[in-house]
């Protein structure tokens, strides 16, 4: 079972991000993914938002988990984020999204692909990690808590 700390750095969660809108926020998490993973902003922008076009990866219960399978990635990678402000996301609860755990895949392994969604989708289930995640003061103790058990 892969754990969230194989493809998550403390470095890559973010807290109070600000983004207006759905695409606004998918562009901005893409270009930061980009940048960690030396790939060009706008390739990666394009596969996130095609990937989302095709049904919305909000989740419910206010996470969304925005991914693409991409060629130039050769290990799953993820960015945590806490928004400061409610987006639409057209989750499938209804509900406006705060959390959201981004993920570039690698298109050749759709083992890792699977292991690394389950991985974080697992844990965002949970109740009290959600809790824990909006209480949490700094992106390390966001860490802490999304990497904990």
């Amino acid at each position: 079972m892969m754990k969230i700390k194989e493809f998550l750095s403390p470095s890559d969660v973010l807290i109070d991000f600000r983004a207006r809108n759905k695409l606004g926020l998918l562009r901005d998490l893409s270009s930061r993914a980009a940048s960690a993973q030396k790939m060009p902003a706008d390739a990666v922008a394009h596969e996130i938002v095609k990937r989302d076009e095709l049904g919305s990866t909000g989740i419910g219960r206010g996470v969304c988990m925005p991914h693409a399978r991409l060629r130039a990635v050769n290990e799953p990678y993820g960015l945590l984020t806490r928004l400061r402000y409610l987006i639409d996301f057209d989750a499938v609860d209804g509900q406006l999204v705060d959390i959201v755990f981004l993920l570039l895949l690698p298109a050749s392994s759709q083992l890792d692909q699977l292991h690394a969604l389950a991985a974080a989708a697992r844990k965002l289930r949970e109740t009290e990690l959600l809790h824990n995640l909006r209480a949490a003061a700094t992106g390390a103790e966001m860490f802490a808590v999304i990497t904990s058990g």
